[in-house]
């Protein structure tokens, strides 16, 4: 017997097929449900207004109806277009069994290690070279060819797991960040940074040049804030200049420098539960640039030999705070 809610259901029926929709479709195909329960039963009377407030109500009575199920239907503000998105969010357990339906193990733990060096990316750029996420292959404990990995890789970007840009960069999509939050929050705790407009996480968007400023916006939110206001929300420094707007620095990959992912990978942060025991473990990665003038330092130095020309300094960001240091694992070639 068809009855209101029928709505519902055939509403979450929709985004189990597309798990990530603008909120301008979610409000379309909320009113396409509606019209086909009214279709089946003219009788009924199911209210139906595109204003915010009853599409709030309609949320809410969607999210009491999954709170057993340990599902969500939750929104997030797109980084690129600033459009508002609808996912359907699983918030059960381990966060990264999310992807358990559509992969295997070995292909989580490879997903893992590229979202970790993109979260380590430096100058909080947030993303990382194809050859950068290839090189992670080496580091899981299973056979996955370079091949296999590129194969895996398209099918992340396909399934909306990561964005992959013109220059072959790979970073956090939006249903990534949502989705996934609570995983990048407790795994990532210093690496996270916050919208000082909405609060939400931000891996692309402007920063302040000020010095030690903390203010970070979405591409968006500065947008919208700029037609109001034209200081900065924390030091108060003025950006209504175009020479002053010119010099606002960039989260994401614009804020990537060339060379900084190259060599050996960042090391992965330890967690509690490895404590120890891992010290001596080996790694199965190419030693870096400063490894090998230091191992020909010492080289030379028992052979009596000339020391070994000292490695160049790398680029270093002035304008940007020093990130945190990450815990390095020792290893030997």
């Amino acid at each position: 017997m068809v009855s209101s809610n029928d709505v519902q259901r055939l509403f979450l029926q929709s985004m189990l097929s597309r798990r990530i929709i603008s909120q301008k479709l979610a409000l379309k195909i909320w009113e396409k449900c509606v019209e086909a329960v009214r279709a089946a039963d003219d009788s009924l009377e199911i209210p139906f207004s595109s204003d915010r407030n009853s599409w709030d109500n309609f949320v809410s009575n969607i999210n009491n109806a999954l709170n057993p199920l340990d599902l969500e239907f939750a929104h997030m503000h797109d980084e690129y277009t600033g459009k508002e998105m609808c996912v359907l969010v699983n918030r059960r357990g381990d966060e990264i069994a999310q992807m358990a339906t559509d992969y295997s193990a070995v292909e989580i733990a490879y997903f893992k290690a590229v979202v970790e060096q993109i979260m380590l990316a430096p100058n909080e750029s947030y993303t990382v070279s194809s050859l950068a996420a290839l090189r992670e292959v080496g580091t899981l404990k299973a056979n996955m060819t370079k091949t296999q990995a590129e194969v895996v890789l398209s099918s992340f970007v396909a399934k909306g797991w990561l964005v992959k840009s013109r220059e072959g960069r790979y970073s956090l999509s939006t249903r990534t960040l949502l989705e996934l939050q609570p995983y990048l929050r407790s795994t990532y705790p210093d690496e996270i940074i916050e919208c000082t407009i909405c609060m939400e996480m931000i891996t692309r968007g402007v920063a302040c040049y000020t010095a030690h400023c903390k203010t970070r916006l979405h591409t968006h939110c500065f947008n919208n804030y700029r037609r109001r206001n034209q200081n900065c929300p924390t030091c108060n420094e003025n950006w209504s200049a175009d020479a002053n707007a010119r010099k606002l620095l960039s989260i994401g990959e614009g804020a990537f420098k060339d060379g900084q992912d190259k060599g050996s990978r960042r090391a992965p942060r330890k967690s509690a539960a490895e404590g120890d025991e891992d010290e001596d473990e080996e790694m199965d990665v190419e030693p870096s640039p400063s490894q090998l003038s230091q191992l020909s330092r010492s080289q030379a130095k028992k052979r009596g030999g000339k020391k070994a020309v000292p490695e160049e300094s790398m680029d270093v960001d002035e304008d940007r705070p020093t990130p945190p240091k990450t815990q390095k694992r020792k290893g030997r070639r």
